[in-house]
C-alpha cells in the first residue's frame, strides 16, 4: 500500500518512517512495543516518523501518546487503508490517531499486490464472536467479518498469475468463513482447487467448533488440500475449557480429532496451550499432558497464561504464581518437542514434494517445505517456485534434510 505512494522498504536507521504492527494477545508482547519506541532514537536526537500498527494500537489507543509522546501515527487493524492519510497528516506536524472498525472491511480499499513468491497468504476471514475469557480478540478485532466468494477468488488467481504456487486462507477463525448463500470454507476449498497452477491450499487458524462435516471430507477429497491442520484446543482439563469459555470440551475435541484422522490418515496435527489459567490447578495441568500424549502433535505453539485487561479471566480468582506456570511450561514444552522430533524422524526414508521458497545459508541449498509444513533443506539447483520430489533422509527438532529423489524403477524403464 506504501509502495503505491512512492516509498520503499529500506534498512531501519535510513528510514523516514517506521510503522510496528503489533499484537495485544500478550503482556509481553504489548509492553516490547514500547521499548521498540525508545530504540528508534538515533544517535544525533533524532528519529523518524513512528506508526504504531495493530492490536495495541487498537486497545491502547488513549495510553499510547501518555507513554510515548514520539509516536505520529496509531492506526487499528481495520483502518490500515487509511494510512496513506495519516502519514500527511502526521507530516504536517500534529499526531494521527483512527481505531475505528467501520462495517466495510478494509479490503475493498487496499491496492493490489505487486508481487508475490511461490507462498502467499490471503486473509479470506477477520475478527472473532467466541469471546474466550483469557482472550482479547474479540475487542481488537471485532466481530466475525467473511470475505465476499468473489473478491477472494479473484485474489487467489491474481496470485498465481504472480507466481503462487501455494495459497494459505487466514483468518483468526478461518473455519468460520461462510458468504451470504451459505457456503462454507470447504466450498471455497473446492472453488480454488479448480484454480490452474495453483498446487497447494491451507488454512489457519481454525476453531474446534466450526471444523463441519464438509471440511472434515475436504481433507480426504481434495488432493491439493494439504494434510496438516493447526486445531487449537488451549487446555486438556474440561473444567479449565468451561472456564475459558471454549465451548468445547476434552473428549469432544478428541472425537474430531478422531473424525479427522479417519478422513485423512496422514494428517499432520498442530495445536496451541495455555497453561497457568486461574484455578488451573496440578490434576488439571496433568489433563493437558495427558491430552497432548493422546493427540500427539507434529507441532504446537504453548504459552503462560497472560492476563488482558478487561478480559473476564484477569478478575478471576486463583491466579497462579509465576513460578509453578514456569514449571508447568517446560514440562509441557519438553513433550511437545519431542513430539515434534519424532514426528521429523518418522519422516526419514518419505519420498514427498517439497515446495522450494528460498535459499539457505549453505552453497547450493535451498528451504522449502514439505506437504505437512515441514521445513525441508536440501542440495539442489532447483529455483524458487520449483516443485521437486525428495527423499527426506535425516531430522532435526525443527527441519529435516533431505535429497533429490532418484527416479522410480518404472519410470527409468518407461
Amino acid at each position: 500500500m506504501l509502495a503505491a505512494q512512492g516509498m520503499q522498504a529500506v534498512d531501519g536507521g535510513e528510514a523516514d518512517l517506521v510503522v510496528l504492527n503489533t499484537c495485544h494477545i500478550r503482556e509481553r508482547a504489548a509492553e516490547k512495543v514500547y521499548s521498540d519506541i525508545g530504540r528508534l532514537r538515533r544517535e544525533d536526537g533524532s528519529r523518524p516518523m513512528i506508526a504504531v500498527a495493530g492490536c495495541v494500537a487498537q486497545a491502547e489507543a488513549a495510553e499510547i501518546p501518555r507513554r510515548a509522546p514520539s509516536v505520529d501515527i496509531v492506526v487499528g487493524p481495520q483502518a490500515y487503508h487509511r494510512l496513506p492519510g495519516m502519514i500527511a497528516a502526521a507530516a504536517g506536524g500534529g499526531r494521527a490517531l483512527d481505531t475505528d472498525m467501520p462495517a466495510q472491511t478494509k479490503f475493498g480499499a487496499l491496492p493490489a499486490r505487486r508481487s508475490q513468491g511461490p507462498s502467499a497468504f490471503l486473509t479470506v476471514q477477520e475478527g472473532c464472536d467466541k469471546f474466550c475469557t483469557y482472550c482479547v480478540v474479540p475487542y481488537t478485532r471485532g466481530a466475525e467479518i467473511s470475505r465476499p466468494w468473489s473478491a477472494i477468488l479473484d485474489e487467489a488467481k491474481a496470485l498465481v498469475d504472480m507466481g503462487a504456487k501455494e495459497i494459505t486462507l487466514l483468518g483468526q477463525n478461518v473455519n468460520a468463513w461462510a458468504d451470504v448463500d451459505g457456503r462454507g470454507l470447504h466450498h471455497l476449498i473446492a472453488a480454488l482447487d479448480r484454480i490452474p497452477g495453483l498446487h497447494r491450499i491451507r488454512y489457519t487458524t481454525s476453531h474446534p467448533n466450526d471444523m463441519s462435516e464438509g471440511l472434515i471430507r475436504a481433507h480426504a477429497d481434495v488432493e491439493k488440500l494439504m494434510p496438516f491442520l493447526h486445531l487449537p484446543v488451549q487446555s486438556g482439563s474440561t473444567r479449565i475449557l468451561k472456564a475459558m469459555n471454549r465451548s468445547h470440551g476434552r473428549d469432544s475435541y478428541l472425537r474430531l480429532i478422531e473424525q479427522i484422522r479417519a478422513a485423512r490418515p496422514d494428517i499432520a496435527v498442530s495445536g496451541d496451550f495455555i497453561v497457568g489459567f486461574p484455578g488451573e490447578t496440578d490434576a488439571e495441568f496433568a489433563e493437558t499432558l495427558g491430552i497432548v500424549a493422546e493427540v500427539n502433535y507434529a507441532q504446537a505453539y504453548s504459552f503462560k497464561y497472560s492476563p488482558r485487561p478487561g478480559t473476564p479471566a484477569a478478575a478471576m480468582d486463583q491466579q497462579v504464581a509465576p513460578e509453578i506456570m514456569d514449571e508447568r511450561l517446560q514440562r509441557l514444552q519438553a513433550l511437545l518437542n519431542e513430539q515434534q522430533h519424532a514426528f521429523n524422524q518418522a519422516s526419514v526414508g518419505r519420498r514427498t514434494d517439497v515446495l522450494i521458497e528460498r535459499r539457505g545459508k549453505k552453497p547450493g541449498q535451498m528451504l522449502g517445505k514439505s506437504p505437512w509444513l515441514q521445513s525441508v533443506h536440501v542440495q539442489t539447483g532447483a529455483r524458487i517456485g520449483e516443485i521437486m520430489e525428495v527423499e527426506i533422509v535425516s531430522a532435526g527438532p525443527n527441519s529435516v534434510g533431505g535429497r533429490a529423489a532418484a527416479p522410480a524403477l518404472a519410470e527409468i524403464a518407461a
